[in-house]
Formats: C-alpha cells, structure tokens, sequence
C-alpha cells in the first residue's frame, strides 16, 4: 500500500519555525517531483512549493525567503523547513507526489499521491 505520511505540525507562535516531513511508503517517488500544499478552512488548496527529482525547486510568492523544501532520496522524504511564520500560514499542510516523472507540476491535478495533512497553526 502505497502511503504519504507528514508529521512535524503544531502550535507555534508568529515569528517561529516549524519543520514537516513526509516520509513514503510502498513504493519509492526519488524519480517524481513532490509538492506541498496547504489548505485553510474555506479556501482552495494552495500549492507551497515542488522540489523535482534533480532538486530544482519553486515556491508561491508568499512563502519565498522563508520556506525551503528538500528532499531525501535515500530516506523517500521531503521536508518543508518554515521560518519566520505567520498566523497567515495558518493551515493543513499536505504532501503530494507527481503523477509523472517529467517535471514538477503547478496544480492538484498534476498529483497522484497524497498525504492526509498535519495541521500548522501559527497564533500572533
């Protein structure tokens, strides 16, 4: 059975760090992009950022300079180390890993494989 399982979630307050992890099991993704997502209570789930199997990686705007997303082939994880949050980036934070090994797509649709989400929740 092939599963995606984050951890690192919690309760920290405006200015902390967290760290996320999401360690697969069943099958290897090390040749697959993989993205994380976020998605706060009645919004649309938002792409954070994607790290490719070569270790290009893209992040939205808003995160830029204070999120880095890396991987661990050896260990199929990837990580989402968060610096300097906000109560905006407050959320359910999924991981997901790329239908295709060609690129690292921009939209759920581009995804197969998804996590269930651990819960961020930054309090100012």
């Amino acid at each position: 059975q092939v599963q995606l399982v984050e951890s690192g979630g919690g309760l920290v307050q405006a200015g902390g760090s967290l760290r996320l992890s999401c360690a697969a099991s069943g099958r290897t993704f090390s040749s697959n992009a993989m993205g994380w997502f976020r998605q706060a209570p009645g919004k649309e789930r938002e792409l954070v950022a994607t790290i490719t199997s070569g270790y290009n990686t893209y992040y939205t705007d808003s995160v830029k300079g204070r999120f880095t997303v890396s991987r661990d082939k050896a260990r199929d994880t990837v990580y989402l180390q968060m610096n300097s949050l906000k109560p905006e980036d407050t959320a359910v934070y999924i991981c997901a890993a790329a239908r295709s090994t060609f690129g690292a797509p921009l939209t759920p649709q581009g995804y197969g494989y998804w996590g269930q989400g651990t819960q961020v929740t930054v309090s100012s």
